[in-house]
């Protein structure tokens, strides 16, 4: 099935609404790394706060099975249910909340990563409806501020002191707390090769990390392959491997932000 054109078909019937200002196609989908486990997330955004009519409505339409149907909290309403076979997840918002986020990332560099979310469906996402109101959404976060970069760089630079416990943690084989180590640390490369590369975190477990990396122009040699390599190899060889790989990154760090001091951050990670 063609992802894209069944979320356009869709986006049709929410359209009836004239709540309904613009409708925009977030995830995998709309960046065409879907597979066949994917579902469609739409993103809706309404002039007013919809009821939970006019949120079942379109779902009533497409005789679909509701999976969850939550009432509003943190600024979405949000329901989930499968129609033809097909999962949609949706996450409906007031315009204005939209705006609000993206100020509040791009002018204030918040690093929020449920914020930059949005902000990066807006930035990557496709237009389904709206086309006007979207476009100037996308014209507002088309530029990546370079505080947030550095924003971004100064919230993942620390390791926390457990990565300076690591050789212990090796040396005892108390494999549980090692690897919860090695998955932080992991995430915050991922976080710091985010703000490197001035794009705008699109999940917040740093999800589809393969179609990420390569995306990046500012990453280490041969980057992916070794970030997975972390979980397959010794333990022993994955630790010196991700040594090596944070050794690099605030490399990276120091030539795009030399006014970034990194000197007390670089002894203590790799002590």
């Amino acid at each position: 099935m063609d992802l894209k054109k069944f979320a356009s078909n869709i986006s049709k019937i929410y359209e009836l609404n004239p709540k309904v200002e613009a409708i925009l196609l977030g995830g995998s989908v709309s960046r065409n790394w879907h597979d066949h486990y994917s579902d469609i997330e739409l993103f809706i955004f309404w002039k007013e706060p919809p009821t939970d009519k006019d949120r079942k409505n379109p779902i009533v339409k497409l005789e679909g099975d509701i999976l969850d149907f939550h009432p509003y909290e943190e600024e979405e309403w949000s329901e989930t249910y499968i129609t033809e076979g097909v999962k949609l997840e949706i996450s409906n918002f007031l315009t204005d909340t939209i705006n609000k986020v993206i100020k509040d990332v791009t002018l204030s560099f918040e690093t929020d990563l449920n914020k930059q979310c949005i902000v990066a469906t807006v930035h990557n996402g496709f237009t389904l409806s709206g086309d006007p109101i979207i476009k100037r959404m996308k014209e507002s976060v088309n530029k990546y501020p370079n505080e947030l970069s550095v924003a971004m760089i100064k919230e993942n630079i620390h390791l926390g002191n457990r990565w300076n416990n690591r050789e212990a943690l090796l040396n005892r084989e108390d494999w549980l707390m090692l690897y919860k180590v090695i998955v932080d640390v992991q995430t915050n490369m991922m976080g710091l090769l985010f703000g490197l590369n001035r794009q705008y975190v699109h999940h917040p477990a740093f999800k589809w990390q393969t179609h990420t990396l390569q995306s990046m122009a500012i990453v280490p040699e041969n980057i992916g392959d070794r970030l997975e390599s972390i979980f397959l190899e010794n333990p022993s060889t994955s630790i010196r491997e991700l040594e090596l790989i944070i050794q690099e990154v605030y490399e990276l760090i120091q030539h795009k932000h030399p006014e970034i001091d990194l000197s007390s951050v670089i002894e203590k990670s790799l002590f």
